[in-house]
């Protein structure tokens, strides 16, 4: 798998997992050399744990259901100066994270995100593209920033993270991460990457449900109080 081992890292991508069986031999094979991959299985039914830690990824269990969940179990879990955050379905490929962490590293942006780009029509749904958009013009109210994606691939320094005091336990936790980090003054980056077609059924944005349900959750975010500097 590239080099990923369970001991202390460079880098710890974190990737939360429901029943991604079929896509974890991909993505855990597009894990950096010398890089961690903590896997955080948030209910899997299928045989995902115990692929994931025959591949040689960290792999912690997360019962309370919720993307905000599995990622802030493993962002608490991580140990590495800089963290990562990756999709588990192969939509997204983790080793395009090196240039985000090199950005962060180099103090050229404190948060990178990547800005999906469909490499098909149907690697990004209408309804989900539609969401996000909508979103990503209200945060530019919220907060300013001129962003075209809230998607999850990311990257930024574990302790500031740590800092921001993230509550969210479901869907709005990416936003969570981006507005608070605004409130706090970070300089906020956004790279192009390539989108495809996940693997297996979406268990948010497959559906016009799913998706509404994330929308409803980060709309509760972008009215939640502006968090103290």
């Amino acid at each position: 798998m590239n080099g990923v081992t369970t001991t202390s890292s460079d880098v710890d991508v974190v990737l939360p997992c429901l029943d991604e069986a079929e896509a974890l031999p991909w993505v855990l094979g597009r894990i950096p050399a010398g890089w961690r991959a903590i896997v955080v299985d948030n209910g899997s039914r299928d045989d995902s744990a115990r692929i994931a830690r025959a591949l040689g990824a960290t792999v912690l269990d997360e019962p309370r259901r919720g993307f905000g969940a599995a990622c802030h179990t493993g962002l608490s879990a991580a140990t590495a100066r800089i963290v990562c955050f990756c999709d588990c379905d192969a939509s997204l490929d983790p080793a395009l994270l090196v240039p985000f962490v090199r950005e962060v590293r180099e103090g050229r942006a404190d948060l990178v995100l990547g800005r999906r780009r469909p490499v098909s029509r149907d690697a990004w749904p209408a309804h989900a593209r539609v969401g996000n958009l909508a979103l990503a013009r209200l945060l530019r109210r919220r907060t300013g920033l001129r962003l075209h994606d809230l998607g999850p691939l990311r990257a930024a320094r574990r302790e500031e993270l740590l800092a921001l005091d993230l509550t969210d336990r479901r869907s709005g936790y990416p936003l969570e991460m981006v507005v608070r980090a605004a409130d706090a003054g970070w300089r906020i980056s956004e790279r192009d990457v390539p989108y495809l077609p996940r693997t297996g059924l979406s268990k948010v944005t497959g559906t016009w449900a799913g998706t509404w349900r994330a929308v409803r959750d980060m709309r509760r975010v972008l009215t939640a109080p502006r968090a103290a500097r």
